[in-house]
């Protein structure tokens, strides 16, 4: 069988990992696929490469392949998920002396508490006539919702008590360094480069907003899986290999040191090791902190697109560009995410598969059981840190009852 090829676009971020492994670990190549990549600094590009017709796939953020479905800041052109590339992964690290001033904790801080603690701080800069700001990837990422879901939650109003802005993953550090923001939400291995600048400090993971949130997606313009659907199911199966792979402690080196290549992520590998490992540094000098699940990239069906975390989204998009539920705009969103690709994939392997597409999140408080179309499913807790849950066959009632 000859060789298919297949061109994927990504961001030097460790969440790019299951695409690079599986071809780096041959496991494309026993799908019958050569992969080849095109690294970019900014969403932006990732995303116009991906349009444009440069690449067949992107490693894309979630809500960013929802917002260009429905035309938010561009025409819309339809994006399709079939895959979930890893669920949170991402830390919010503080300016050094903010975070001394609201977390105290040697290791990650409570959600709660350090809300707390900054909006009494964010409080004091406005007093002082200023607002404390915040860098995010992307507008329409999956750093934006979980931050502004955080604040909201601990009675900071976003774009009004605060500042949110911009910043490419690559120069957080710099912007956090020159004093332009005063923290961010990112992926690694960006906030362990602001702890070892010693420019910042992490204080919150992401998993402690929404312990199993949807983070990044492998996105393809939807004509592009209709002309390729073997080719990608092929790679669903491939990435799955190498999620197993990925997640085995006895690997973690030698995936530390491909991923750090300058062909990829163009870092450290100490640094890629922290998060493939879970052990992050989250101050200059400071001892390795254990969080488990920092990065989840495969058990507990991790890749499989759930559509009720794409309503997830949605729910935040109306809620942040302040504008009206639209009945038919939820159903692009959750169209966009799609498991009859992943499920067609992956039948004939006897990996494991949910026997629904959607779930109420943030309802799981301990280890579940769930129904299966195939293999044995166990899920562990979801929760949000609020306690709150989400039911995407009540999108209206659920942002009625948001502050």
């Amino acid at each position: 069988m000859p060789t298919r090829e297949l061109t994927i676009g990504f961001l030097p971020l460790v969440d790019a990992c299951l695409p690079i492994l599986a071809q780096e670990h041959g496991f494309a190549e026993e799908e019958g696929l050569h992969l080849t990549f095109l690294k970019d600094v900014s969403w932006a590009t990732v995303l116009d490469r991906l349009l444009y017709g440069h690449s067949d796939a992107a490693h894309m953020l979630a809500p960013l392949a929802i917002a260009t479905t429905l035309g938010r800041g561009r025409p819309a052109q339809p994006l399709v998920a079939p895959f979930v590339l890893g669920l949170n992964g991402n830390g919010i690290t503080l300016a050094k002396t903010l975070a001394d001033k609201v977390c105290d904790a040697p290791g990650f801080g409570d959600p709660a508490r350090v809300g707390a603690a900054l909006k009494a701080q964010v409080a004091a800069a406005r007093s002082a006539g200023r607002r404390l700001r915040f860098g995010v990837v992307h507008r329409y990422s999956s750093h934006n919702y979980k931050l502004r879901y955080w604040l909201a939650a601990c009675g900071i109003r976003p774009d009004e008590d605060v500042e949110i802005v911009t910043v490419a993953p690559p120069f957080v550090a710099d912007a956090m360094a020159s004093g332009e923001i005063d923290g961010a939400c990112v992926g690694e291995p960006w906030n362990s480069v602001c702890v070892e600048r010693d420019v910042g400090r992490m204080v919150l993971a992401t998993a402690q907003i929404w312990r199993r949130g949807v983070e990044k997606v492998l996105a393809m313009r939807a004509p592009v899986l209709e002309q390729k659907r073997p080719e990608v199911e092929a790679l669903i199966r491939a990435m799955r290999k190498a999620g197993r792979h990925f997640v085995d402690p006895a690997n973690l080196a030698l995936n530390a040191r491909i991923l750090a290549d300058n062909r990829y992520i163009g870092s450290d590998e100490s640094l890629v090791a922290r998060a493939i490992s879970d052990r992050l540094v989250l101050s200059h000098g400071g001892e390795a902190v254990h969080f488990p699940d920092f990065m989840f990239q495969y058990s507990e069906v991790a890749n499989f697109p759930w559509v009720s975390q794409a309503s997830w989204l949605y729910s935040q998009m109306v809620r942040w560009d302040h504008v009206e539920f639209d009945a038919d705009d939820a159903r692009k969103a959750a169209a966009v995410f799609r498991p009859d690709v992943y499920r067609s994939a992956v039948r004939s392997t006897g990996d494991d598969l949910p026997a629904a597409n959607s779930k109420v999140e943030g309802s799981v408080s301990q280890l579940t059981q769930v129904g299966s179309q195939q293999g044995s499913i166990t899920l562990s807790k979801n929760s949000f840190f609020d306690g709150r849950t989400f039911d995407p066959e009540d999108i209206t009632g659920y942002l009625a009852a948001l502050d």
